[in-house]
């Protein structure tokens, strides 16, 4: 029995570590990169305005939101998840 909680715990880290990392290169890319090209990506209008600035000031807030959402939800599904696989009442107890 023991075993099998060892192994879901196992499993539940890779999933956590894994949504962990695309999480920050998600931010990463729009906390750096969209700045960093943001004169590239001027030459394009959304809504009226420059890409680049647009993307700088409201597309990067609103995607840093999304993103938020986003991983609470999916990681409450791993939770769920290790939850019914370990039979354990606490996720970490």
């Amino acid at each position: 029995m023991a075993t099998n909680i060892e192994e879901a715990r196992r499993r539940h880290w890779s999933k956590t570590f894994s949504l962990t990392v695309i999480v920050l290169i998600v931010w990463a890319v729009f906390a750096f990169g969209v700045h960093y090209f943001a004169a590239d990506l001027n030459h394009y209008v959304f809504l009226g305005f420059p890409l680049g600035f647009y993307l700088a000031a409201q597309g990067s807030l609103a995607v840093f939101v999304v993103t938020i959402f986003v991983q609470n939800w999916i990681q409450d599904r791993i939770d769920d998840t290790y939850v019914r696989q370990s039979g354990e009442t606490e996720m970490m107890g």
